[in-house]
């Protein structure tokens, strides 16, 4: 070991035998060396791309959300030449969300042949069919209340009106799964927090011949503080109260391995965690009980909103906080990301 005296403010090396043995930095020393033994790789095919499509022609289809510098509303003609970029830049996966002409109680347009993300899924397929499209499977974005089901108007007496109906909402998003199948969705992806939406969904799909639909689920999602931008995207906050009658509790892990495992019973192909990276615990708990499944999580708006708004400040990087983040994500147990980064971090990859 070589040891140090300090003459005249200087240094002076003194030679003595090592006894360290174990020199990990050894495989740090040069970039070769640290990339042969990344133990985690990021890969542009790992992350699913959403999209908020709305109604609107040509000229007028593309809108920036206030909250998510770089992400847009979208016609469903720019929402074909979004998910072009997508492929071009090697995501070959989009997750769609829809903003409908009118809202109801129900949500109408959710399950309509015409309806906005069922005219989506069939431009996107028709003009890029290798695409895979996902479709959120929900309520929020389309009902006049905002909320994720049926509400009680007080039919139930033994419910406070306004409550979110369980059974009621499973026909509805049952029937929003087979529209989307109809029009060629690849996978559907039910986010209500619904018990027993995945079986519900099961048993639709394959009755009407989409057996081999896959269901990727939104297994454990909690009522998080992180989702604020996405509501102003989708135009589907609630109009009172609030989601923590049926979205989990922020404090809780033990809840979602329960969550999950109701889930792959009824059927679930893939399993979801939302948020991300205030649950990297979560994803890390989910994937070791299940490594069977395929393992997604959900980068969600708050969390891409805050390296925007740091990095638009100049506090950080955002190219190398961006994928550092990612690699969290994925490193905790995910295959997939949903990342509205997902462009900008393909690019940077590449690069």
């Amino acid at each position: 070991m070589a040891l140090f005296e300090i003459q005249n403010h200087k240094p002076k090396i003194i030679n003595q035998k090592s006894s360290i043995v174990n020199r990990p930095r050894r495989l740090r020393a040069t970039p070769a060396l640290r990339a042969m033994i990344r133990e985690t790789e990021l890969n542009a095919r790992d992350f699913i791309y959403p999209l908020f499509v709305r109604h609107g022609e040509h000229g007028e289809g593309r809108s920036e959300i206030r909250s998510m510098p770089g992400v847009y509303q979208l016609s469903v003609e720019e929402s074909v030449r979004e998910a072009e970029a997508a492929m071009k830049s090697g995501v070959n996966a989009v997750i769609l969300f829809g903003i409908p002409a009118e809202k109801d109680p129900v949500g109408l347009e959710n399950f309509d042949h015409n309806g906005i993300v069922q005219q989506a899924i069939r431009a996107i397929k028709k003009e890029i069919p290798e695409m895979v499209v996902v479709t959120d499977v929900c309520l929020c974005e389309y009902t006049d209340h905002g909320h994720c089901g049926i509400l009680n108007t007080g039919e139930h007496i033994h419910l406070p009106e306004g409550y979110v109906l369980n059974d009621e909402t499973l026909d509805v998003l049952a029937k929003v799964a087979v529209s989307h199948a109809e029009c060629g969705a690849d996978i559907v992806a039910p986010s209500g927090m619904m018990d027993g939406m995945v079986a519900a969904i099961r048993d639709a799909l394959d009755e009407n011949g989409f057996e081999n639909t896959p269901i990727l689920s939104y297994a454990v999602k909690y009522a998080s503080s992180f989702y604020g931008p996405f509501r102003e995207a989708a135009e589907g906050a609630p109009k009172f109260g609030d989601r923590k009658s049926h979205q989990m509790d922020p404090a809780n892990v033990r809840e979602a391995l329960r969550e999950a495992a109701l889930d792959v019973d009824e059927g679930a192909d893939m399993l979801m965690v939302k948020p991300a990276l205030a649950y990297l615990d979560v994803i890390r708990v989910v994937k070791d009980a299940f490594p069977e499944l395929p393992m997604a999580a959900y980068n969600v708006s708050g969390e891409y909103s805050m390296i925007k708004a740091a990095a638009q400040n100049g506090w950080i990087d955002e190219a190398k906080v961006t994928l550092e983040t990612l690699t969290s994500i994925k490193r905790a147990g995910a295959d997939v990301i949903i990342t509205y980064h997902a462009l900008d971090a393909a690019k940077w990859l590449a690069g």
